[in-house]
């Protein structure tokens, strides 16, 4: 049995709590269409980051870091 671990972060000056079993998803869309998943993270919000920051969106499009287990789950949202 994985112990599971407390992290802390701060983003764009908001504290965030999360553990190691928290599920970081990468969304992707284009226009007034839903978003789909790209990337999946489990518990390492630098990751994340890493992979959300390393997207382009071109013309129409958009993304976001979405955590479903928050209280309010956008963490971070781009448009282009």
């Amino acid at each position: 049995m994985e112990n599971i671990k407390l992290l802390y972060a701060t983003l764009d000056g908001k504290k965030i709590a999360y553990c190691s079993e928290t599920t970081f998803l990468i969304q992707i869309g284009k226009g007034k269409s839903s978003y789909k998943t790209k990337y999946t993270i489990n518990g390492n919000l630098g990751l994340a980051l890493m992979y959300y920051e390393g997207i382009n969106i071109g013309n129409g499009y958009k993304k976001r870091l979405l955590v479903p287990s928050f209280n309010k789950p956008l963490l971070a949202r781009e448009f282009s």
